[in-house]
């Protein structure tokens, strides 16, 4: 499977990182953009299709959070968004993954068999839902609501 991911993050290090151990765990072909923070992550995203996208939480500019909320409210995406931040209390995880949707949060320091095992169901439902794309009328559904 062919995953074009968006990884935003201000250490230019840490993107690297992200980008080696999701290579690691061979879960898909992964090709890779990358974002220093929300703001310019909006912006390559609001230009280009993504098919997942993996985020710091604290960034200059425009935090992960705030960026996220954009993403699933503003711009309506249903696009898979990993959070992979530092912040591992039960506030910060309950705040993403309520108000901001996210769909998986890894807390760093991370390694690729953590991170496999959080993205596979992910990478499972994106496998199923090209096998089964929805019918006409549950998209045109899903435009009117």
């Amino acid at each position: 499977m062919n995953v074009n991911a968006l990884v935003i993050d201000d250490s230019g290090i840490m993107r690297k990182l992200v980008m080696k151990t999701l290579l690691e765990t061979r879960l898909a072909a992964f090709t890779f953009q990358e974002a220093k923070d929300g703001l310019e992550a909006l912006a390559i995203f609001k230009a280009k299709k993504f098919d997942m996208l993996f985020c710091d939480w604290n960034m200059p500019n425009m935090n992960g959070l705030d960026l996220i909320k954009r993403i699933r409210y503003e711009l309506k995406s249903k696009v898979p968004i990993v959070m992979i931040t530092t912040e591992g209390t039960m506030d910060k995880l309950d705040e993403a993954l309520n108000t901001g949707q996210v769909d998986s949060y890894i807390v760093k320091p991370f390694t690729a068999e953590g991170v496999g095992n959080k993205i596979a169901p992910l990478l499972q439902k994106m496998m199923e839902a090209q096998r089964n794309p929805p019918s006409v009328f549950a998209r045109l559904a899903a435009k009117i609501k």
